[in-house]
């Protein structure tokens, strides 16, 4: 499970460091990239994915982003509730819908993952 949720949360750490500071390496500054990269925050995106506001993006940034908190809750209880058990084949699912879900993203137009990881990153100061 927490191999899982960590496959979205670097396809959306990758994202944002791609789509604003640049994907090429050549083309690109290292230390701005890796910052971006690191920018993302378990918490606070989760609050932004848990929120009205996420339902104005693409159906196929949406299902990331529903993945995405779906995947941390589990995440949280595999990690931490030593009760916590899942079957092979829930995993597998899972991994399957983590999978689907960041193919339809990675699919999605270059300016809606840019207007997403600005969403996602930066807080928003207007109420």
């Amino acid at each position: 499970m927490s191999t899982t949720y960590y496959a979205l949360f670097h396809c959306l750490a990758r994202n944002c460091a791609d789509t604003l500071v640049g994907k090429s390496r050549a083309h690109r500054s290292g230390p701005a990239w890796r910052q971006a990269y690191r920018a993302l925050e378990h918490k606070h995106a989760r609050e932004q994915f848990s929120g009205k506001t996420i339902r104005k993006f693409t159906p196929e940034i949406q299902n990331l982003a529903d993945a995405f908190v779906d995947m941390q809750r589990k995440r949280h209880r595999a990690d931490y509730d030593p009760a916590g058990r899942w079957s092979k084949s829930d995993v597998v699912e899972d991994i399957d819908n983590a999978a689907d879900a960041i193919e339809d993203f990675n699919a999605a137009t270059l300016q809606h993952r840019r207007a997403f990881a600005v969403f996602v990153l930066l807080k928003n100061r207007n109420p």
